[in-house]
């Protein structure tokens, strides 16, 4: 069964998802080398990855945080879309152009959190509130996402998104008639309910710390998983409601 599962997985699609993952972590991990690291890429020059990695206050700046964003998404978010694309491939009649149409209705929506992501940033960095790589600068911030997300955990839009993407051949068979790309767009509506707000704490930990990110896509992975997941959720909610208490306090 694995072996097969493996051969299958050389079609079309699953190498464009795989190739989505690695280009998002590529990008994020050029996005993230510190300054005397980039001067060191004297392949582009130095101006190039200066003006890559350096956000403006105008609409090319936005612009590099909305790629930026959108690289966290495909990077952390397509990972956790993998077993939805494994159900979607064993559906009698589905082709890998009808894969690949699925991949891009899931990315679509991840692309339009990427864009609210983006002006969010923005706005809070202007405000002073995050500095210039997102990482907040008020406590009273960070308290309020940490709490956010952690009282999130506990709501029942959580868990019914949590409910499908954990059976999503159920999810599959009652959104069929809608086709390939719709069903991305769904199933990729369903992913951002589960984890916007554990993507938002992105400016808790830093949008350009590779160590919160691939913590984070592991515990978003684990989560949709429905044996190990389940027991995950809640106490997830608790720790985090803890964490924001510590940093109301001012001792995180």
């Amino acid at each position: 069964m694995w072996a097969e599962r493996i051969r299958s997985m050389a079609a079309l699609h699953w190498g464009v998802a795989f190739g989505a993952i690695l280009a998002g972590w590529a990008v994020l991990w050029v996005m993230s080398v510190p300054a005397d690291l980039r001067a060191l890429s004297a392949l582009y020059g130095p101006d190039f990855w200066e003006a890559l990695c350096t956000v403006t206050p105008d609409m090319a700046g936005g612009v590099k945080l909305w790629a930026m964003w959108s690289a966290m998404a495909a990077a952390m978010m397509l990972p956790t879309a993998l077993p939805a694309l494994a159900s979607f491939d064993d559906l009698p009649g589905t082709s890998s152009h009808d894969a690949l149409r699925f991949v891009g209705g899931f990315l679509a929506v991840w692309a339009g959190f990427a864009a609210i992501a983006a002006i969010a940033q923005m706005a809070l960095w202007q405000t002073g509130w995050v500095d210039a790589i997102g990482v907040s600068t008020s406590r009273w911030l960070t308290a309020g996402l940490l709490a956010g997300a952690g009282l999130y955990q506990f709501s029942t839009l959580k868990a019914a998104c949590l409910s499908k993407c954990r059976a999503p051949l159920t999810f599959f068979m009652q959104h069929w008639d809608a086709g390939a790309w719709r069903m991305g767009v769904r199933m990729g509506a369903v992913c951002l309910g589960c984890c916007w707000t554990l993507m938002a704490l992105g400016f808790v930990g830093g949008t350009m710390n590779l160590a919160w990110m691939g913590a984070a896509t592991v515990l978003m992975v684990v989560e949709k998983l429905p044996r190990l997941g389940a027991p995950l959720t809640q106490p997830l909610g608790y720790g985090l409601l803890g964490a924001a208490g510590l940093a109301a306090l001012g001792l995180l």
